[in-house]
């Protein structure tokens, strides 16, 4: 059986959408301001959408729900890992005054690392993507409310 190449494409696809999103971000220089983070999770949200919505047309009547939801955070997943590592590399080697800059915004008496600001950037984009396939999957999931999901559940009692 052929694997699906969609959570690889996909994945890439939304994070060079991130990446150029934050290098923008960076060029108008408010790339430390918190509420345009919210971009991010339209950019994962638009490219998980997709992405699912091809899953499912590449699988046609073999679409099964815990694939696609497999699918869509593989996709998410890749792209997460994809802009973490950038976001790194940023951080320690093209912009090291982001760190300062960003936390100059947060009153705190603890010492904030690269690592952990690095971490909270990956888990923030897990827990996205997360949030998001389980959102999307209610779109594209078979209905149950048809005569066919009726008599099958029926059978099954």
């Amino acid at each position: 059986m052929k694997r699906s190449t969609i959570p690889v494409v996909y994945g890439l696809l939304i994070a060079v959408g991130l990446i150029v999103y934050f290098l923008l971000l960076s060029l108008i220089g408010v790339q430390t301001n918190p509420i345009f983070s919210l971009g991010n999770g339209v950019i994962v949200g638009v490219g998980l959408y997709y992405a699912l919505r091809n899953y499912k047309k590449e699988k046609g009547v073999n679409f099964e729900y815990q694939k696609g939801f497999m699918a869509g955070l593989l996709t998410g997943f890749n792209a997460t890992i994809l802009f973490t590592i950038f976001f790194a590399v940023y951080v320690t080697h093209l912009n090291t005054d982001f760190l300062p800059m960003m936390l100059e915004n947060w009153s705190s008496h603890y010492h904030v690392g690269v690592g952990i600001v690095v971490f909270v950037a990956a888990i923030m984009g897990f827990a996205t993507t997360f949030v998001l396939t389980l959102s999307f999957m209610q779109l594209f999931k078979d209905s149950w409310n048809t005569k066919k999901g009726k008599k099958s559940t029926a059978i099954e009692a």
